[in-house]
């Protein structure tokens, strides 16, 4: 057996526990076709980084067997092949199975054939006043150059025999930014919602589209490419870094295509013609799929006002004894917080920066910020303080990944505003969560501050799990201080005795702790770990997990997405267990828990134990020592690791079987909530 899972492959279980949430009956039904969107979405975006990379390292003729888990690139793009296409075939027949419940509750979802007489009307006038003017339709003749195929849009490929009976072809790009579900109106005296999908609404008007031809016969079949989308950034040494991933960000759309997808129906002679003018050869994902492409667009499924097929809403809770009205800054100066959303409300992140931007008090705010919300009360409290006479610094990430260019927009605002920008470090990438605030008090200078495991983000925030440290502690933000100074001047070296800062401290701090539990497990002492992250692929630090395990280290882990390291192998790994759990809300906290003779040294964190986040980001793992804090956050992960429900047993062969005991059942979303609303209530 191999040391190691492929972290590509690894991926692909994970999707499949996502898809696996698509087909589970206890998911409300339009909650379900939503997690198909998200299974579809996460295979786009892996197809554009991860199988674009092992590509390019297969056409350099590298052989990174060793890196690769001990695979060949050549052979791991066949067996990603071969897992996508089963993946794919598995969702379709999900799909299908949806769209018979969907009918069981008198949603019905029409194709062109199957247009109501009553519903003719609306439709041509839906397709003239909407789609007719944001389509474009291309003849595809040997006079005009074949058109470049753009990333992520759905394209209906045309074939149409002529009374001449030759043969003519066109392809049609949907509009992208209307909504792909159109609700019909419903018919009087009759309870059914009918819903149309913009791809038939088209086929229903091609008609019209090709009213000039004299056909005998037309088709039309869905198609889609997937573009490589790693940024090549110019080498000028006279532009700025602004300039030049704007420049790649731009460029992006005509990456090479790395995935082509397409209806296992289309004529074998428009299969051949699109695939010549693309270019695509046998080292490019060619996927046969069904009639409808970018299952994406799933995740906008109309709510059709049916609240019983949606989750329960669960309203985001304050936290205990932090009152809405008043001084955060006040309450943090008396004592840490811990705000764990989407269970509590993020508003304590806005209104720390909305307080810290009017208090006259307030002199300095830094940040660190990786992803905004497409309208931001972050970025409008920074510009605030601005203007209020504050010393405002903004460290932003412009190539965090597909929020390029959202990043780039809000930069420049911020900087028109007066912000002070620092645009990432050479060579790192800043993804640590970070603010720390200055304030003058009584002659002296007191900060304030929170470190995070996620975005500042609102939007996400709804939906991704995340705890969020708000401390007056002068030794945890003198450090994170540091981590701003080194932003400034990248060369000089700093200590920290508290935070664990990468790329110069995390590894080192990590491998300390476990050596650390190691020693006591060899004294014959209790030792255990605990760690709850995205993902765990560093190879070298799975090596130390295994020594760890055959010291006789308890390990426990909660991984949600990629999982390169094997648990539960006899003289390898045999006092590791691997959960993962996919529910409602995306987990995404790191947190990393050592026994240390029962003190549980204990850091929250925005790393994973990737290579990437421990030797080429500038990441931060922040201790806790509020014991109450600590309390809580312990409780919260034996709660997550008790789930019986949503969490799957990651195994030698990650088969995502259902985590099954005889205990009560435990569903570690569901039962959080209810752990902060008892906090409230008691």
């Amino acid at each position: 057996m191999n040391q190691y899972y492929n972290r590509e492959l690894s991926w692909l279980r994970f999707n499949a526990r996502v898809l696996q949430e698509a087909s589970d009956k206890k998911v409300p039904l339009i909650e379900r076709l939503r997690f198909l969107g998200i299974f579809s979405n996460n295979l786009d975006e892996f197809f554009k980084v991860r199988y674009a990379t092992i590509q390019r390292i297969q056409r350099a003729g590298k052989n990174a067997k060793k890196s690769l888990g001990g695979i060949t690139a050549e052979e791991l793009l066949q067996k990603i092949n071969e897992m996508v296409i089963v993946d794919q075939a598995r969702s379709f027949n999900v799909l299908a199975k949806l769209e018979e419940e969907l009918k069981q509750e008198s949603i019905i979802i029409v194709n062109e054939t199957q247009v109501l007489p009553q519903h003719e009307s609306f439709i041509r006038n839906y397709f003239n006043d909407k789609i007719s003017p944001a389509i474009s339709t291309i003849m595809i003749t040997d006079h005009v150059d074949f058109p470049h195929l753009r990333d992520g849009f759905g394209y209906l490929a045309v074939r149409m025999v002529m009374t001449d009976k030759s043969i003519r072809y066109a392809l049609i790009e949907k509009p992208k930014y209307l909504n792909r579900f159109v609700v019909l109106p419903q018919i009087e005296g009759d309870d059914k919602q009918y819903i149309i999908l913009i791809d038939d609404l088209i086929r229903h008007r091609m008609h019209y589209i090709f009213n000039i031809f004299d056909y005998r016969e037309i088709e039309a079949h869905m198609i889609k490419v997937t573009l490589d989308a790693e940024l090549d950034m110019e080498l000028d040494l006279k532009k700025s870094l602004l300039e030049k991933i704007r420049r790649s960000v731009h460029d992006r759309k005509d990456g090479d295509p790395v995935r082509f997808v397409y209806d296992r129906n289309i004529h074998e002679e428009t299969l051949t013609l699109i695939k010549d003018k693309l270019q695509i050869d046998n080292n490019d994902s060619i996927i046969p799929g069904g009639r409808y492409h970018n299952r994406r667009d799933y995740l906008k499924f109309p709510s059709l006002g049916r609240t019983d097929l949606l989750y329960e809403k669960l309203p985001a809770l304050p936290i205990k004894d932090v009152k809405i009205r008043g001084s955060l800054l006040e309450r943090i100066a008396q004592k840490d917080i811990l705000q764990y959303t989407p269970y509590h409300t993020f508003a304590n992140t806005t209104k720390f920066l909305r307080e810290a931007a009017l208090d006259p008090k307030v002199r300095t705010i830094k940040i660190t910020i990786y992803r905004l919300a497409e309208v931001s009360q972050i970025a409008g409290s920074l510009i605030n303080a601005v203007k209020n006479g504050k010393k405002v610094t903004v460290s932003i990430e412009l190539q965090a990944r597909f929020d390029e260019q959202a990043n780039i927009n809000y930069a420049e605002l911020m900087q028109e505003e007066g912000v002070r920008m620092i645009f990432g470090v050479p060579g790192l990438k800043v993804h640590c969560k970070a603010c720390c605030i200055t304030r003058e008090e009584d002659g002296k200078i007191a900060r304030y501050g929170f470190i995070s495991t996620g975005n500042f983000n609102e939007s996400t925030a709804g939906i991704y799990t995340d705890y969020t440290l708000f401390t007056a502690n002068r030794k945890i933000l003198k450090e994170v201080e540091r981590v701003f100074d080194f932003f400034e001047v990248n060369y000089k070296q700093h200590r920290y005795k508290h935070l664990l800062v990468s790329p110069n401290y995390l590894r080192n701090g990590i491998e300390r702790l476990v050596r650390r539990e190691i020693a006591f497990a060899k004294a014959g002492k209790t030792a255990k770990i605990r760690a709850k992250v995205n993902s765990f692929s560093d190879l070298k630090m799975i090596d130390l997990f295994y020594e760890a395990s055959n010291a006789g280290v308890k390990i426990e882990l909660i991984i949600r997405g990629i999982c390169c390291l094997i648990p539960g192998v006899k003289g390898m790994s045999e006092n590791i267990e691997v959960i993962s759990v996919v529910d409602r809300f995306l987990e995404h906290p790191r947190v990393y828990r050592f026994y240390n003779q029962g003190e549980n040294d204990l850091y929250i964190s925005s790393a994973d134990l990737m290579a990437r986040n421990l030797d080429s980001r500038v990441e931060i793992a922040c201790p806790i020592y509020d014991k109450d804090i600590k309390k809580e956050i312990i409780e919260t992960m034996d709660i997550c690791w008790s789930d019986n429900v949503k969490a799957r047993e990651i195994c030698a062969h990650q088969l995502n079987n259902y985590v099954t005991n005889n205990k009560k059942p435990v569903r570690s979303q569901y039962d959080t909530y209810q752990y902060y609303k008892n906090q409230i209530t008691d």
